[in-house]
Formats: structure tokens, sequence, C-alpha cells
């Protein structure tokens, strides 16, 4: 009983120094004459037995929740959830760009190619990114350049913004992303120029896309990249999410378009080749689109926010609950 008590004692000395006086391993070896692996066992053993409990104050549980559920239903390395509550829209989009630009920062290493798309989402990343010290990356853009409305936010554009602010190399597409004829677009890709753009990016380690919805109001049309009539019959086809070149249905399976052989640019089998894609989209209207995105399973990281989140799980549930499979509709 005495040797249990002694025993008791000595661990709750360890663990006093440990946790709450700062002292490290070594140190506490040096003051007590206990070897640092013995000290080390001793306070996992604090732990198993309960002597030390430790409580994490998480203000981020909900979120978490959501983040978990997700990526565990689709197979994904993670979601990040973004919750800025009685904020505005343009405050929660800002928000989610800055927690996918800090992703971004971490997950960029030395020597990586790293691919990016074109949209507004997107530039406000590169606005809201930091630079980092990284040796030898270059960045790429996945697809040619949207309509002249767009122009501050072509993926040319978007590239040079976060090349620059990394002080790293960077390649251009000089090409449109659509063009008059699939003759046209074997024309460009002749070009040993514009191909060896596209090889690079197919050979990038390291993605980041924007996942646009199938409407009049998708950036795409905006750009002048699409006609309201093109949109219309790529939506008629079944088509209800946007990522690069292709488009895909509600279960993630990509739609045969005609336009998309008069693209330039990775298509969606390309953008799963990537090692590490990191997708942002959030917002009421993407919601379907997202669900398709998920399901085409082209991406690791979905970054979005609380409301979108929400709704695309509730979404899930539902389609499960039908078993017909996990998903996000309306």
């Amino acid at each position: 009983m005495e040797t249990s008590q002694e025993r008791t004692r000595l661990l709750v000395k360890i663990s006093t120094l440990y946790y709450m006086d700062g002292m490290n391993q070594q140190e506490i070896s040096q003051r007590l004459g206990i070897s640092r692996p013995q000290i080390s066992r001793m306070l996992a053993a604090a732990k198993a037995e309960g002597i030390v409990q430790i409580n994490i104050r998480n203000p981020f549980s909900e979120e978490q929740t959501y983040e978990r559920a997700i990526s565990e239903t689709f197979g994904i390395k993670d979601v990040i959830v973004v919750h800025v509550p009685d904020a505005d829209r343009p405050m929660i989009d800002m928000q989610v760009a800055r927690a996918a630009a800090a992703l971004l920062e971490n997950v960029i290493r030395d020597r990586d190619i790293v691919g990016i798309m074109a949209g507004r989402t997107i530039a406000s990343v590169g606005r809201e990114f930091n630079p980092v010290n990284k040796k030898d990356v270059q960045f790429v853009p996945l697809i040619g350049g949207w309509g002249s409305e767009g122009a501050a936010w072509h993926a040319n554009s978007n590239t040079r913004i976060f090349a620059e602010k990394l002080k790293s190399r960077y390649l251009l597409l000089n090409a449109p992303a659509v063009v008059a004829s699939s003759e046209a677009r074997s024309h460009f890709l002749n070009e040993k120029e514009i191909s060896d753009v596209l090889d690079t990016a197919r050979k990038a380690t390291v993605a980041l896309v924007g996942i646009g919805q199938v409407s009049e109001k998708s950036a795409i049309v905006q750009a002048g990249y699409f006609s309201r009539g093109e949109i219309g019959e790529a939506r008629a086809s079944g088509a209800v999410s946007n990522i690069c070149t292709s488009f895909l249905n509600i279960a993630g399976e990509r739609v045969t378009y005609e336009a998309e052989s008069r693209m330039i640019g990775l298509d969606i089998d390309d953008i799963r080749r990537i090692p590490n894609v990191v997708a942002i989209a959030s917002g009421s209207d993407k919601i379907e689109a997202i669900g398709a995105a998920l399901r085409a399973r082209c991406m690791n990281v979905l970054v979005t926010d609380m409301e979108t989140a929400k709704r695309c799980w509730s979404g899930i549930v539902r389609t499960l609950f039908r078993k017909a499979g996990p998903g996000c509709d309306r």
C-alpha cells in the first residue's frame, strides 16, 4: 500500500514539474536523478491512470463536427469550415479566403509546382496569401484566359499574384480558355509554348481550384467565357458543377458536352492526378456544385463556410436516409 502511494506521489511530482512548472524531461531527469526514458514512461503512466487529465477548450467544436462528418463521408483528407457569426457575405468570403491562404502557406513545400485556377475566389486567396520562405517553387495556370471582363482574375493573373508574393518563378498560358472550334483548339495545342505550360500544369504537386456552379450567375458567364445560351445547354445536359474545363453532374460524373472539345486547360482527370488539391467554395448557390465535386473525388481538402457546410451536410443526411448514396442537394 505504501509502495503504491509513494509511486503515485512520484507520478504527481513529475507531472507537476512537467505540466505546471514548465520543466522539460531532461531537466526533471537531472533534478530527480531519474533517467529521461523513465521520466517519459512515468508521464505516460500519469495520463493513463488519470492523474493527469488534459482538457482542451475548443471554440471550434461545431465547425469541427461538420468538418469530420463531410471528410469521413467522402473520404477526403480534410475539410476546413469557417464560422463568422452574423457576418455578411463579403466578410464571410474574405474569411474563407484567409483560411485557404493560411492552409496553402503550410501546404506548399520546397520545389513544389503549384497549379492555380481562374476566378474571383482564387484571386481573393491570392490577396490574403502571405509570403513564406520556400525554395524553388513554381506557379502555373491550370486553364487559359477567360473573357475580357474577367481579366483581373484570369488564371494568369491569379498565378502572377501568388508567384510575386512568394518571389517565385511562374509560367503564363497565352491562350484563351475556349476557342471557336476543336480544330482551333488543336492548333493552339500544337504550339510548343502552350503545350509546355500545360505539361508543367499536369506535373503540379499542389493545386488551388474553385468549384463553379452552372448558372447565369457563374463566373464563367460573367467573365464572358460562356454565353447564357451555352451555360443553359450545359445545364440541360445535366451539368451542375464546373472545375477547370470539365462539367460534372450531380453524381460527380463527367458530362460529355460539346464546348469541352473547344477548351484549353486541364480536365477533371488531370486534376485527380495532382497529389494535393485544395478546393475552395462557399455560398448557397454553390451547394449543388460542391456536392458534385465531392462525389467526383477530385480534391484532398475543401475550404468552405459554416452555413454552406450545414446545408451540404443536411443534404447528405437526407440522401443517405433515402439510401441513394451520399451527396449534397438544394
